[in-house]
């Protein structure tokens, strides 16, 4: 009889669901027990990914049948589509990784608003606890049902708060720039994501109504920050695989020099194993985060304008995804924060 803890994936053969496979199998106190796809189903994981050497059966998504065989769900499903499978999962006394939107936000209507549908399980929203263990590492310990963060806010949030709760800059309007891999659209085949569309082309989308602003403002709020935090985001999209480079621009409150602002996200990410604040006079590349569960963060003041400028990168597929779900299972369960999660970047 196996003391290892049950895991299964909801949709484990989209990107999150393949890099949770890829990563839990590494994991010595885990046993995969149901894995889900609508799309491969009755084929086994070695024929329907031939990279994983697995002969375990894809199975349609059965709730109750999932909740019978687990000790912890991870979600990999659309936003939107998580909702009742949560209820089902949670109701059966599973614990719960969401890697959708669906929970992260706490106020019905604030969801409603920017992700443009009806929630069916508000009153799951007060359970959730928002999953980024940099900022929330004490209640992810003792939670049952955790909303994993999304990509670009991870990187966003990490990169922005030190400096807000620092009150080194004017928090009223924190102007971000992000840069994405198409990996981070989802493994559907789409018109715009072909090769033929996104190579040799770089392009911004929904400007100032992304769907990840309001979590952007929660998370750095939750992190030290004040009510009047806005954050002016927009996105790009570039011909890469994974990868998210972001830019974080902050008017100073006062001057600082690089050195001391260096300072201030080096005392606050003392003792992080997965935040990496770089030294003077280097940057952050996506190259250097690939297949890692680590986001490094590079800092540079513009003495001209009297401006603070933070850079991050993040592997979207693990910081920004599936790696930063082990990192929570790993918090929820006593397992050791890295458990399976050691990797370093690969440059090429």
């Amino acid at each position: 009889m196996s003391n290892k803890l049950k895991v299964s994936i909801v949709g484990a053969t989209g990107y999150s669901g393949i890099e949770l496979i890829r990563i839990l199998l590494k994991h010595p106190d885990v046993e995969l027990s149901v894995l889900t796809s609508e799309s491969y189903s009755g084929m086994s994981v070695k024929k329907a990914l031939p990279f994983f050497e697995l002969d375990k059966e894809l199975v349609p998504f059965n709730a109750k049948k999932t909740a019978e065989k687990s000790d912890l769900v991870f979600l990999c499903l659309p936003h939107t589509k998580s909702m009742e499978a949560a209820a089902e999962i949670l109701k059966a006394g599973k614990k719960l990784v969401d890697l959708s939107a669906d929970f992260r936000l706490k106020d019905k209507s604030i969801y409603e608003k920017w992700y443009g549908s009806k929630h069916s399980k508000p009153e799951l929203l007060k359970k959730s606890v928002y999953g980024l263990p940099e900022i929330n590492r004490l209640a992810i310990k003792g939670s049952n049902f955790v909303a994993n963060p999304g990509c670009y806010p991870t990187s966003v949030i990490l990169g922005a708060s030190p400096a807000v709760k620092a009150k080194l800059v004017d928090a009223s309007v924190i102007i971000v720039n992000s840069i994405s891999g198409v990996s981070g659209a989802g493994r559907k085949a789409k018109t715009e994501l072909m090769l033929s569309e996104t190579g040799e082309n770089l392009k911004a989308y929904k400007p100032g109504t992304h769907q990840h602003i309001p979590e952007m403002e929660m998370g750095i709020k939750m992190a030290g920050g004040n009510s009047k935090i806005k954050v002016a985001f927009t996105p790009h999209l570039a011909p890469l695989n994974r990868g998210i480079l972001t830019t974080i621009s902050f008017s100073l409150k006062k001057k600082i020099s690089t050195a001391a602002a260096l300072e201030v996200y080096k005392g606050a990410y003392a003792g992080e194993e997965f935040v990496r604040v770089l030294p003077e006079g280097q940057l952050p590349e996506t190259k250097h985060v690939a297949g890692s569960n680590t986001c490094t963060i590079g800092i540079k003041v513009d003495t001209r304008l009297n401006r603070l400028v933070v850079i991050s990168a993040i592997d979207n597929l693990v910081k920004g995804a599936s790696g930063q779900a082990v990192q929570n299972m790993n918090l929820m369960c006593g397992f050791p924060e890295n458990t399976a999660l050691t990797n370093i970047g690969m440059l090429v």
